[in-house]
């Protein structure tokens, strides 16, 4: 007798990843799929479902769908799809949707993100511990009953809207001639670029795009898409060069996420391009009578993001890290922007979720509307010393940051626990935050500095306890 899927093995804070063919299969998708027309109390009304270039995306979509169909759902098939697309699909149609991707993790993996109508996050505390025991019931019993009347299917083609769309967000067509380099991993960013910045579906933009694998390929023949690790970034950095580009773009698999390049090589960091994006946008809404805009970060951004906020006349809010957490606080206070440290960039007129390409446009149109490199513009949102994360494996993760508040805790220091501990320095020279990973068994640090002397001694400091056995 085969053995049912646990799905909380797949089933995470916010998304759902597993192992395809071990944690994550065509049963337990169909299963997902009638749970959340159940749980969302979706009978009779539209369910979106798209997929990313993964091998196992097509037909996991498919499952999805039978499941929902079942359940009495009238599904639209997006086909091929990034996961920004699913927001804007879901945002612009006011349903409820999924798209199958694993975003940056290696090809034997898939997964899932879902949304309420709107684009509105589901987390495990909105809905989704909910779908994962509504569908590990019916996992558990060998059937799923189907509704008095099964749901239809139709699909649609929203390339072309998506990025017309965008482009009504960021106008691009007066900035002066950019030469980009932009490295799509093998994933979806190969369909997306061509719609977006080149003259395949829409004008021509004075953009000439330098492309690094845009073919869709889920087996990811060149490099893991995931920017984050910089040896990913290896190949862009030397086309940026070697072609003489203005800039580097790199996204992730699922194309949610956009890391920049100077036309040095160099990497502009997250919190730089949130800060660049941060004072566009305070400047948009304050221009269209807005008082103190709000702009949201979470609280390993650099300390430079708050402090380029007031200046220029907004107010920002800190939050825990987490696309869901920001996007539920980007709604409460509707804020304008959001950044994240990671590079997700969130935006009020995108249905505050994510997307990487309008991060990456308003980088362009910053960068095309003066004249001077990407890299001397970057360096005046960028005044800090940072540590980048680091990861450390540690089996008592509560010991040991107790070890670090209990030695910390001097010189009119301050604690946190908002998202793990936060220490700052009472003279305000630096900070770090150490949080565990909610899919890894890590501690991951981040930390700031004025100096990078200061930053490596508060950082070997914590990283000798953390580690200490």
């Amino acid at each position: 007798m085969p053995v049912t899927i646990e799905l909380s093995d797949s089933f995470k804070a916010y998304d759902v990843r597993g192992i395809v063919g071990e944690t994550i299969t065509a049963e337990s998708v169909r299963a997902v799929g009638a749970a959340f027309v159940d749980v969302l109390e979706l009978t009779g009304q539209r369910v979106l479902v798209g997929g990313d270039m993964r091998p196992s995306s097509a037909e996991f979509a498919r499952s999805f769908a039978e499941g929902a169909m079942l359940r009495g759902a009238d599904v639209t098939d997006l086909g091929l799809i990034s996961t920004d697309m699913l927001y804007y699909a879901s945002g612009t149609a006011n349903a409820p949707g999924v798209v199958f991707t694993a975003s940056h993790n290696p090809a034997g993996y898939n997964g899932m993100k879902m949304s309420r109508a709107g684009a509105v996050p589901l987390s495990a505390e909105s809905g989704l511990e909910d779908i994962r025991a509504a569908a590990q019931a019916y996992l558990d019993s060998g059937e799923i009953r189907p509704y008095d009347a099964a749901g239809s299917l139709k699909t649609a083609d929203l390339l072309t809207d998506y990025a017309g769309y965008l482009r009504t967000r960021v106008d691009l067509s007066g900035i002066r001639p950019l030469k980009v380099a932009v490295d799509a991993g093998n994933g979806m960013a190969g369909m997306t670029t061509p719609a977006v910045l080149g003259s395949e579906r829409l004008e021509e933009l004075p953009l000439e795009i330098i492309p690094l694998y845009f073919e869709l390929d889920g087996t990811f023949p060149n490099h893991p898409a995931n920017p984050l690790e910089p040896e990913n970034l290896r190949d862009l950095q030397r086309a940026v060069l070697d072609h003489g580009a203005d800039i580097g773009l790199a996204f992730d698999g699922d194309a949610d996420r956009c890391f920049v390049i100077d036309e040095q090589g160099e990497p502009v960091s997250p919190s730089a391009v949130t800060a660049l994006v941060a004072r566009r946008e305070i400047g948009r809404a304050r221009a269209a009578g807005e008082e103190q805009p709000a702009i949201i970060h979470n609280l390993i951004t650099s300390r430079a993001v708050p402090e380029l906020v007031e200046r220029e006349g907004g107010r920002a809010v800190e939050t825990r890290v987490g696309h869901s957490y920001i996007k539920a606080v980007m709604a409460q206070e509707s804020a304008v922007f959001g950044g994240e440290h990671s590079a997700h960039y969130y935006f009020r007129d995108f249905f505050n979720a994510d997307t990487g390409m309008l991060a990456a446009m308003h980088v362009l149109a910053a960068l095309g509307g003066q004249d001077r490199g990407l890299h001397e513009l970057a360096a005046e949102y960028n005044p800090y010393v940072a540590s980048g994360e680091i990861n450390s494996e540690v089996e008592d993760k509560a010991g040991a940051m107790e070890r670090l508040a209990e030695t910390f805790d001097r010189d009119g220091a301050l604690l946190s626990r908002m998202d793990g501990l936060t220490v700052s320095a009472g003279d305000g020279t630096w900070w770090f935050n150490v949080r565990p990973s909610n899919t890894e068994p890590f501690l991951r640090f981040n930390g700031e500095a004025h100096s990078a002397q200061t930053m490596r001694s508060v950082r070997d400091e914590a990283l000798r306890l953390i580690r200490r056995h």
